[in-house]
């Protein structure tokens, strides 16, 4: 069995263990808005655009199969839809219905007010630093948008 340490512990150890404290954030989260937690980054990706089922799933890693039924849940459920992509008439696109819109954006809110209260104990320079520093791990990796900053104004793109 792993040893448990006082005190500060190391890179690697501190960026697992941020990444569960966060996924365990999220998917409280989503809970209360009736999602999953993929329901929920799939609502939080399609905030800024529409995609093609293609680039949805690699920027949420997912495999056609597992995209397909997790595309099909969301759009029973009356928050995504499909809708045939204007570049190429074999394709659609999918997009954020005006209930998807509502529900992700308040979802969003709620779970950016709960991601940031996970730093309240630290300064405000303390969190400039720690944005700064995950900021530029996550650039270094070319991890896709999957996560608006919050305030970033992006349009909602929904049926109209």
């Amino acid at each position: 069995m792993a040893k448990q340490y006082e005190g500060q512990i190391g890179v690697v150890a501190a960026l697992v263990r941020s990444t569960f404290l966060v996924n365990a954030v999220y998917a409280e989260s989503a809970r209360e808005y009736g999602l999953t937690s993929q329901q929920g980054q799939l609502l939080c990706v399609l905030m800024a655009q529409s995609y093609g089922m293609g680039e949805l799933g690699a920027v949420l890693g997912l495999a056609k199969s597992s995209l397909t039924g997790l595309v099909d849940r969301t759009e029973r459920n009356g928050l995504v839809q499909r809708k045939p992509d204007p570049q190429d008439s074999r394709a659609v696109r999918i997009a954020l219905t005006r209930k998807g819109s509502k529900v992700a954006e308040e979802f969003y809110v709620e779970t950016c007010r709960r991601i940031e209260n996970l730093t309240t104990g630290l300064s405000d320079a303390d969190r400039e630093t720690l944005a700064g520093l995950l900021g530029g791990v996550v650039e270094a990796n070319k991890v896709p948008v999957v996560f608006l900053e919050p305030g970033g104004g992006a349009g909602l793109e929904h049926e109209r």
